[in-house]
């Protein structure tokens, strides 16, 4: 199967390399040209005219674009050129509404269409260790496998379309709550001037010890924040949590919580750093 990928950010980029080392990447197509471009002859691939011409290119389409009207512009710019029987599979993070409005207009193409949503980080994308989670057909989810399989290490399948990004949702809230437990909890030993390092070190080995400890504690007690997840787009991410729990009537005070520091922060101008700049705001 031939794939193409569009959108080459922080997280698209790596996903193609790691497809192109797969021997499946065909094209690539970028808002910026000059990205796509280099990118294309960095790969030895083509370099797409527009999202049409990719999406007539391939068999599987990868989108990993930053919001929901994003993703609905891409799909409806890939149309035209979409063929019957091919595959679109969106590694953005957007609402489960637009997931399904995407797979229906899809649908009338004869395209099929997998919300396909990661997690893992930029390192995860370059190493091809990702974590994504699948909404949408089985049978759809495994003819495509192989290609999946070139970016991610662990594929989940839960459930119809629109159900990847509702696990997403989950990831992101959970995301939120470990953020500010790491920050504030590492922002509180540096204030009792603990020698930060051994903390880190012995904490990461017990019951406390998680992913986000062990890849920002030492960065961001040493004020460095540079992005593997910007603060910004987490925001936009949690604010959608924030539409569906209201939908479902549920609360989620950490996510509020959580939205308003990182507003605080973007006013600041921080909104393109790491998540872990919510140190900022704890160690003041």
């Amino acid at each position: 199967m031939k794939a193409g990928y569009i959108g080459l950010g922080a997280m698209g980029a790596p996903m193609a390399r790691n497809l192109a080392r797969a021997g499946l990447l065909a094209a690539v197509w970028n808002r910026s040209p000059a990205k796509a471009d280099a990118l294309a002859a960095e790969l030895g691939v083509a370099a797409a005219a527009d999202p049409a011409a990719l999406a007539a290119a391939v068999d599987v389409a990868f989108l990993c674009v930053s919001a929901d009207n994003d993703v609905l512009a891409m799909v409806e710019a890939m149309s035209a050129g979409i063929r019957p029987g091919s595959v679109v599979v969106d590694c953005s993070t957007v609402g489960s509404d637009t997931a399904r409005r995407v797979a229906a207009l899809l649908a009338d193409r004869g395209a099929a269409f997998l919300d396909a949503p990661v997690s893992g980080g930029v390192e995860g994308a370059r190493k091809g260790t990702l974590a994504m989670m699948v909404g949408g057909e089985a049978g759809v989810l495994e003819t495509v496998l192989p290609v999946l399989r070139a970016v991610a290490a662990r594929i989940v399948h839960i459930g119809p379309v629109g159900a990847g990004q509702g696990c997403k949702a989950v990831n992101q809230i959970m995301a939120a709550g470990i953020a500010q437990a790491v920050t504030e909890a590492l922002a509180f030993g540096q204030a009792m001037d603990l020698p930060m390092d051994k903390v880190i070190e012995v904490v990461s080995g017990g019951a406390a010890g998680n992913w986000f400890l062990d890849h920002r504690g030492r960065t961001m007690v040493a004020g460095t924040f540079q992005p593997g997840f910007k603060l910004g787009l987490h925001h936009k991410d949690l604010l959608i949590c924030r539409e569906s729990a209201e939908k479902l009537g549920v609360s989620v005070p950490v996510t509020e919580q959580t939205i308003g520091e990182y507003a605080r922060l973007m006013a600041e101008g921080y909104g393109d750093e790491d998540i872990s700049a919510l140190y900022r705001l704890k160690s003041r």
